[in-house]
């Protein structure tokens, strides 16, 4: 039983179900999690679009949840396992260390949005990338 990757699927499902939460909370929610004014402005006028946004990135987390259970063995394996969860774990930790220098360089306001979720999606990644390297050997080379 792997911990990590248990932990990593756990954040990831907790965060699919705060991006659902988000579309049902309405204009206020899209703000204080930071999905930006213009977002929320369109939630707002009745727009789908912050909706089917939010939905998929809902949609995209609970694949990625998926995946780590399915590393961590608690669900059957799912195709491209190893690939998978290597992606995943870059995309974290890309996240983790792009997102603040990007803003920075466009010369936007890096405001604790940007350091609380940056900080989180690092611990996200190094979740899944320890996880990921410690069931290695368990994960099968038909999952390459």
């Amino acid at each position: 039983m792997n911990l990590w990757l248990i932990a990593g699927g756990l954040l990831s499902a907790a965060a699919s179900l705060a991006h659902l939460a988000i579309i049902f909370g309405g204009p206020a929610w899209y703000r204080f999690f930071g999905a930006g004014e213009r977002f929320a402005q369109s939630a707002a006028r009745g727009s789908p679009v912050p909706a089917i946004v939010t939905a998929g990135i809902a949609a995209v987390l609970a694949v990625w949840a998926a995946y780590a259970f399915s590393g961590a063995g608690l669900i059957d394996q799912l195709p491209l396992l190893r690939l998978g969860l290597v992606v995943i774990s870059a995309i974290y930790l890309l996240r983790a260390v792009v997102f603040i220098p990007v803003l920075a360089l466009r010369r936007e306001r890096v405001g604790p949005f940007a350091v609380w979720s940056s900080l989180i999606v690092l611990i996200y990644g190094m979740a899944y990338a320890v996880g990921t390297w410690t069931a290695w050997p368990d994960l099968g080379l038909q999952s390459i």
